[in-house]
């Protein structure tokens, strides 16, 4: 399940104060409200997930724990919105909050192996509006640190086992030091938390078991993800030390402009300019659809500029749902700046015969105004 980053969804900088959170929040929840828009169920699904970035980014100790782990901080094993302060779900009470957030300085029950663990990645990736659409498979390249091949991560020289037991921390990955009334623990600086040191380092990776490499990975983009979409790929981002646990790549989602439409949630936006006429008279105009099939859209007479024509289900596909948004056209009448003369002569012609019913707005806001000057 992707899930787009609270920040995006608000609207706000990562540094928003309190006041501002919450006045994102309200603004968009009530443009977004279902009620407004007729119990459509995209706006619904929109409605939820800024309520929910805003339950967690009000709160001080939720926000510092999203801010660092994302969305996984509030699931276990992939149950999406849970609680992260009770129930046992995510983590397990008040004080591994803290222990998460400033991790082996205060976690006594912390496991050696999360202190070599490798490293998250971040990967930016650029799609066009097709791409989103449809999802696809990208290959990414990533330079960073992998499993050493010259020792296969075991960051012995020769022999399969020279790990000795830590002299310095007995083996524990941890030390401890007295600070007034305080006893804290940190991660022990010889072994890094490993509780085990080399005898006999790889001379390609210094003992750690990995080292700087360049590898290609294909990753598949979903379809309906947006600017700002994070997609976590598990296991993919720096490996650990010594055949400790790798971090996750995290891949950001960043949109090129169309050359023809804005998107707006699941909606695509044209701008589409017509003749006066053609407002006057009707018509229809056609739009190539991002499936690749044109899209008619007919047009009433007496259309005025700036109306909207929506053609339902032609717009994006939904970001792990069903169905599309819609296809909007706004429609900008434009005025002719270069008329024939036989054109000058048949507009001529029309003005002599005009009653002002033609226009009804026009003709009564220029009624109230000689109303005002008593004309």
């Amino acid at each position: 399940m992707v899930e787009q980053d609270f920040y995006e969804l608000l609207g706000i900088q990562r540094g928003a104060d309190d006041a501002a959170i919450k006045a994102a929040y309200r603004t968009m929840a009530k443009e977004c409200h279902p009620d407004r828009h007729g119990g459509c169920a995209d706006q619904e699904a929109r409605f939820k997930a800024i309520s929910h970035a805003y339950e967690v980014l009000k709160d001080s100790q939720k926000r510092a724990a999203y801010d660092r782990f994302g969305p996984a901080a509030f699931q276990n094993g992939g149950g999406g919105g849970a609680d992260p302060f009770g129930g046992g779900q995510g983590f397990e009470g008040f004080s591994d909050i803290f222990s998460s957030i400033f991790g082996e300085f205060m976690d006594p029950r912390g496991q050696r192996q999360n202190a070599a663990r490798g490293a998250d990645l971040r990967y930016d990736i650029e799609l066009s509006l097709e791409d989103a659409f449809t999802g696809i498979e990208k290959t990414v390249t990533l330079d960073a640190l992998g499993t050493c091949t010259a020792c296969k991560g075991r960051g012995c020289a020769i022999a399969d086992h020279c790990a000795e037991t830590c002299g310095t921390c007995g083996g524990a990955g941890k030390v401890r030091a007295q600070q007034g009334f305080f006893v804290v623990e940190r991660g022990c600086p010889t072994c890094r938390g490993s509780g085990q040191v080399i005898s006999d380092p790889c001379a390609n990776c210094g003992g750690e078991g990995r080292a700087l490499n360049q590898r290609k990975l294909s990753v598949n983009i979903p379809a309906g993800v947006d600017e700002g979409t994070r997609i976590r790929v598990a296991g993919e981002g720096e490996a650990g030390i010594r055949g400790a646990s790798s971090g996750d790549l995290y891949l950001f989602v960043h949109m090129k402009r169309h050359i023809i439409y804005e998107r707006e949630g699941t909606s695509l936006i044209a701008e589409c300019p017509i003749s006066f006429t053609t407002a006057a008279l009707g018509g229809s105009i056609e739009l190539p659809g991002i499936d690749g099939k044109s899209v008619e859209i007919k047009i009433p007479a007496g259309l005025q500029s700036g109306e909207q024509l929506r053609h339902r289900g032609s717009g994006m596909s939904v970001l792990n749902g069903r169905g599309r948004g819609d296809l909007v056209a706004r429609m900008l009448v434009e005025t002719p700046t270069k008329l024939s003369k036989e054109q000058k002569g048949i507009l001529e012609q029309f003005r002599a015969v005009e009653t002002g019913d033609e226009c009804p707005a026009s003709k009564g806001f220029f009624s109230r105004i000689r109303d005002i000057l008593g004309a």
